[in-house]
């Protein structure tokens, strides 16, 4: 039988009623989503702050710490009436100051609503005690705890960087990841590993009552979130030796870069002068006595300064011209006070003459290297000046000079290592000639570079012929390194020719006072340190000091880069503070003989000689 026009309406009617309740069913007791909806309005969510990653040396010490620093947090729509002098008293602070935040607070009211916002940040534990006393009779006023940097071992302040409140710039940058009240590191090893080391911040969410009064924890808590502490990293510094570098370096203007051959990790990177650990636990106080500094204290110039090598960048040079056979070691070149060409003459110290390839190393001789320099460029099996520039710049660049080398340090500079269409540029093509460019020779001219190109470069020397990209961070279980760290790089000139610079560079230290070794103030008994110094030209005053060496002779344990602007010669200031770096690595301590040498390093004043911009 049909069902007639009512019941067919009934049926209709019956099935959008239990479609609707089901559908109410669900939302209202199945579906928590539009429940949290309609309480959002009621809920406050509290920020938990991570504990920031630990950064140790390579020994275990603790470089980098956490410590507990509370911040005062005001919610300015809960504030009621409060004696201002009473809690200006508590906290340490004039009444003044508490007038001027509720000013600005209520200014603000708007667009705060029933946020918290920071009146004081990083209170210790024992001034927040003293609020956390009384805080009933402030109500609206809460604190809040995160962990803030400690230095126990004043080592490493450029290279560790700091960390501070992020602007609106960087939150603009990382807008899912930031917000106003959140802290990031903004240089050094802080900002470089920044995503190991920050951790996951969590959140307590709580309930509040019709006056707005915080209840009770939303759901027993069940929908909070812990923080997630960030990873520990381990640097492949050497605290001691970082500390006692810094010690060296104390009024000089320059740098101290120390590598492990075998492995490419950094033991040292001192730049100076640089900040002292106590600045970067309050870098926000520090920050403008820091900025106006005229020696640029936060400028790394390990990684950041374009300086010409000066004389070590000899060893370049005969480097190529072995593997190219326009000479061998047993080859003897005149010097006549220095190399002369037409009616120019590039200078020379006096020494004996002729001499050959170990000796030009052992006496540092200008003539020789210009001769070998000249050779290189005018050699025959190129169809041009120009085909044996590009040669040779390739060359060059495969020790690792002219550009980044990859270090996992941010803000690492590349260097500038001339080409041929360089020089054509100013000379037009066919204008130039070897003569032309004959600075290169002795590491000057157009030449720039680092001291970490420098101490890669000795790590070469030390390795016969290749190396391992300069690291910071050391492998470990949390934080894993990039491959290319552990895979070894080779110059393009052949591993045999190494050993002959090398023999040249233990005679310049260990040949002994009067033999014509210029570096014969860095030997120390037993070492058997491998040098080079450098007197790099210096337009805007003394000549730079420059010194590279590794030691042991065979097996090498460290290769050290000094560079100390308006030094003068390598020998006087560059060769024994490296030597003394050396010494303290592999022995523990500076013997008794060599502590005079010692103190008059630490003692040296060079900074009046430094032109700064003021």
């Amino acid at each position: 039988m049909q069902l007639d026009r009512k019941n067919k309406l009934l049926i209709g009617l019956g099935a959008v009623v239990a479609i609707l309740v089901a559908k109410l069913f669900s939302i209202q007791i199945l579906n928590d989503d539009y429940k949290d909806a309609s309480l959002s309005n009621s809920m406050i969510r509290t920020t938990i702050y991570p504990t920031r990653g630990i950064i140790h040396d390579r020994n275990g010490n603790i470089l980098v710490g956490n410590k507990i620093a509370y911040d005062l947090m005001v919610t300015p729509a809960e504030v009621e009436e409060f004696d201002t002098l009473a809690l200006a008293k508590i906290l340490g602070k004039e009444p003044e100051f508490i007038h001027e935040k509720m000013a600005e607070y209520k200014k603000r009211r708007r667009s705060i609503g029933f946020q918290s916002v920071a009146m004081i940040k990083h209170m210790t534990p024992e001034e927040y005690l003293r609020f956390d006393e009384v805080k009933y009779r402030f109500p609206g006023f809460s604190g809040q705890a995160r962990s803030i940097r400690e230095y126990p071992f004043n080592a490493g302040g450029n290279l560790l960087g700091y960390v501070s409140e992020v602007d609106a710039d960087f939150i603009a940058k990382h807008k899912d990841e930031y917000k106003s009240g959140d802290y990031a590191g903004k240089t050094g090893i802080e900002a470089a590993r920044e995503k190991e080391l920050r951790g996951e911040k969590g959140y307590n969410i709580y309930l509040r009552n019709s006056r707005n009064k915080i209840e009770s924890p939303y759901r027993n808590g069940e929908m909070d979130k812990e923080a997630k502490a960030g990873n520990d990293i381990t640097t492949t510094i050497d605290a001691p030796l970082q500390h006692y570098g810094q010690e060296l370096m104390k009024n000089k203007v320059g740098s101290l870069v120390a590598i492990e051959p075998s492995t490419g990790e950094i033991l040292a990177m001192i730049s100076s002068p640089g900040i002292d650990v106590d600045m970067l636990a309050d870098i926000g106080k520090h920050y403008g006595e820091i900025a106006s500094n005229p020696y640029k204290p936060m400028f790394n110039r390990a990684v950041q300064a374009p300086y010409p090598p000066g004389s070590v960048f000899k060893l370049v040079n005969g480097l190529i011209g072995l593997q190219e056979g326009v000479f061998t070691p047993s080859t003897r070149y005149s010097c006549s006070m220095g190399y002369h060409f037409g009616r120019n003459k590039l200078g020379c110290h006096s020494h004996k003459s002729p001499i050959d390839f170990e000796e030009s190393i052992m006496m540092s001789c200008n003539a020789y290297y210009c001769n070998v320099f000249r050779a290189i460029l005018e050699n025959d099996r190129y169809k041009d000046i120009g085909e044996a520039m590009d040669q040779w710049n390739r060359y060059v660049k495969s020790f690792g000079f002219g550009r980044k080398l990859g270090s996992d340090f941010p803000a690492e500079l590349g260097g500038f290592i001339p080409d041929a269409r360089y020089y054509d540029r100013f000379y037009r093509k066919g204008g130039w000639k070897a003569t032309t460019v004959i600075s290169l020779s002795i590491g000057q001219g157009e030449i720039g570079c680092t001291p970490l190109h420098l101490a890669n470069f000795c790590a070469i020397l030390a390795n016969r012929g290749w190396y391992y990209i300069p690291h910071i961070v050391k492998d470990s279980k949390a934080v894993k390194i990039d491959p290319k760290y552990k895979e070894k790089q080779y110059t393009l000139v052949d591993t045999t020719h190494f050993p002959k610079v090398i023999k040249g560079m233990w005679r310049a230290v260990n040949s002994g006072f009067g033999s014509g070794g210029t570096a014969s103030i860095a030997a120390v008994k037993g070492l058997d340190i491998c040098g080079k110094t450098g007197t790099a030209q210096n337009p805007h005053g003394d000549d730079n000091s420059v010194f590279i060496c590794f030691a042991p002779a065979d097996n090498p344990k460290i290769a050290v880069a000094a560079y100390i602007e308006n030094g003068g010669f390598g020998a006087r200031w560059a060769a024994p503070l490296a030597s003394l770096l050396v010494e303290k690595y592999l022995n523990g301590e500076i013997s008794e003989e060599r502590k005079p040498l010692e103190r008059r390093m630490m003692d040296g004043y060079l900074l009046d000689k430094v032109k700064v911009k003021k």
